[in-house]
């Protein structure tokens, strides 16, 4: 990867910031400017670092999003508020899911907002944006992934859910826009429509702390199961 680093001489000393990109192995330029309101102009952040890279998206295609044998992967449909969506790509960064798949009308993953809500994590998992919803679903079931909607409407909840061994399964979890959710006609693409109980007063979470919830219920069964730790797994199948 070939990379463009502009810096201040005040935000980081150069051998160490020099060592560093060695270690990772990055072909880079490093420039140091001493006009930090210029370098400041360049960034999106009332208070920025000094520091500012230009280099290539990590867009990856469909396919290679999804290859191989996926056992967790996270869908947005149309989720159009850049910090949550950076938020859910750290959070299946976390739960050790293997890709993220953003569709068409969801918020850019490489826009300012999102990298920074993704807290590096958009560079850690394979990232997809700009797929067609169908597509995703469809090419999702081919890799042997149940697609598991999240909703209010749902007819199961999670603890219903993972009592029937529905989250021990590969799983494709799709989260919808953050002000109407999933629309019905979304909801039927999915094979099971899974609500998060709220067990206190507040009317519902927001997406990313739902995709939060949803993806660790699976990725806990998913390893439980794994692991052979779960004495009802036979029971399951």
């Amino acid at each position: 990867m070939n990379v463009q680093i502009i810096a201040t001489k005040s935000c980081c000393h150069r051998p160490n910031l020099e060592r560093e990109l060695q270690a990772l192995g990055v072909a880079y330029r490093l420039v140091f400017v001493e006009d930090e309101p210029a370098l400041a102009a360049l960034s999106e952040t009332i208070t920025p670092q000094g520091l500012v890279a230009v280099c290539r998206l990590l867009n990856v295609p469909l396919d290679a999003a999804l290859a191989g044998t996926p056992r967790l992967v996270a869908i947005l449909a149309e989720a159009r508020d850049p910090g949550n969506a950076g938020t859910v790509i750290r959070c299946a960064d976390a739960a050790g899911a293997d890709a993220v798949v953003l569709t068409r009308g969801s918020a850019d993953p490489h826009g300012g907002k999102s990298v920074r809500a993704s807290a590096g994590s958009v560079f850690h998992l394979p990232v997809c944006a700009d797929a067609d919803l169908e597509t995703t679903i469809g090419m999702a079931r081919e890799h042997g992934l149940s697609v598991l909607a999240a909703d209010g409407a749902g007819h199961l909840d999670l603890d219903e859910a993972e009592a029937t061994g529905l989250l021990a399964r590969p799983a494709a979890w799709l989260f919808g826009n953050e002000a109407h959710g999933l629309p019905a006609a979304t909801r039927e693409l999915a094979d099971e429509v899974v609500r998060v109980p709220i067990y206190g007063r507040a009317e519902s979470l927001n997406l990313a702390t739902a995709a939060a919830v949803c993806l660790y219920a699976s990725a806990r069964e998913q390893r439980r199961v794994h692991a052979g730790t779960d004495p009802d797994r036979h029971l399951r199948r």
